[in-house]
């Protein structure tokens, strides 16, 4: 009125304020942590944990491009070369190298598809059995190995399939000869796959048999009124329902295929089956601790490792998503 003009109350701005500030992110926080205090204190050790143990060493990756020298410590010791990547150059002309990534690669690939088939199916077999007390013995049973050491495993390999194992003189008794299992590469690998089956199969169809378990009956029930076998209801049913649990699975499976299993193969093998074998891992460790190879060569196939191990899960993840399955980053 009269050319004045009429200032809109303090009172509405402060309102719009206060709509924007409880649709921030961290208005509330200090209720919300109050709130889940419990849970914060309990995941705190494993925080401190990862901190301690895992990132303040990785300052150590720096031994990959130095040439280490112990009284001057990791910081002290001269680089490499003038790239730093001197190490590197190193192992990637070593023809030793390139036969141990393929063995790693061939045995952490096989058995990766073994073991991940291996445990649906132990979990299958395991969910059609209807006695709930033998359903719990079996499932005890087929877990227990998952309890036992390589070493005790490799001493049990040893005495049934070695030269005076169990096996060789069952044949010698029925007039046959004596197979060299230990000492024949694709018999060796056969058995690095058995065992490995027969020792986290039932652990691993844990996490299965859980999902399943989640299974509405009433999809089973329907499924029994119109008549669908036990077959039948596996595929169209079951296996379904724990695809999404399988696939996330495979992803994070598919960052150890370059460790293939360094206790076990280490307990097991022998120097008849190195070509074979001998995987980054034990090719470090004898290379490194018995051979006296410089530390740095061992620690840049770790780095290396560690770097094609990221890369790989991300491709998976990235395949599944485009698959249209849910991924894990």
């Amino acid at each position: 009125m009269n050319g004045k003009v009429i200032a809109k109350p303090r009172y509405a701005r402060d309102k719009r304020e206060l709509i924007v500030n409880k649709n921030s992110p961290f208005a509330n926080a200090g209720k919300k942590i109050r709130r889940s205090r419990f849970l914060i204190l309990m995941i705190i050790p494993a925080v401190i944990y990862y901190f301690v143990f895992c990132y303040i060493p990785m300052y150590g990756v720096l031994i990959a491009f130095k040439r280490f020298l112990p009284s001057k410590g990791i910081l002290g010791s001269p680089w490499a070369s003038m790239s730093g990547f001197g190490n590197f150059a190193y192992i990637f002309e070593d023809d030793k190298f390139w036969q141990v990534l393929g063995n790693t690669v061939l045995i952490g690939s096989c058995k990766i598809v073994i073991s991940f088939v291996a445990a649906i199916i132990v979990a299958l077999l395991i969910n059609e059995i209807r006695m709930r007390f033998f359903k719990k013995a079996v499932q005890t049973i087929v877990t227990f190995p998952h309890f036992l050491s390589w070493v005790i495993i490799g001493g049990l390999v040893a005495n049934i399939f070695g030269m005076s194992g169990i096996v060789n003189n069952t044949i010698n008794a029925l007039g046959g000869e004596k197979v060299r299992f230990m000492a024949d590469g694709q018999f060796f690998l056969g058995l690095i796959f058995a065992s490995d089956v027969w020792k986290e199969a039932g652990w691993s169809s844990i996490i299965y048999l859980a999902t399943m378990a989640g299974i509405s009956p009433e999809l089973y029930e329907a499924a029994d009124i119109d008549g669908a076998t036990r077959l039948q209801k596996i595929f169209n049913i079951t296996l379904p329902a724990i695809k999404p649990t399988a696939i996330l699975l495979l992803i994070l499976s598919v960052g150890g295929v370059l460790s293939a299993g360094f206790d076990q193969i280490l307990n097991m093998y022998n120097p008849l089956v190195y070509n074979v074998v001998d995987i980054l891992d034990t090719y470090i460790y004898r290379s490194t601790l018995r051979e006296m190879e410089p530390a740095e060569r061992g620690a840049a196939i770790g780095l290396f490792k560690s770097v094609v191990s990221f890369l790989l899960v991300i491709l998976v993840d990235r395949i599944a998503k485009l698959s249209g399955e849910r991924g894990i980053i």
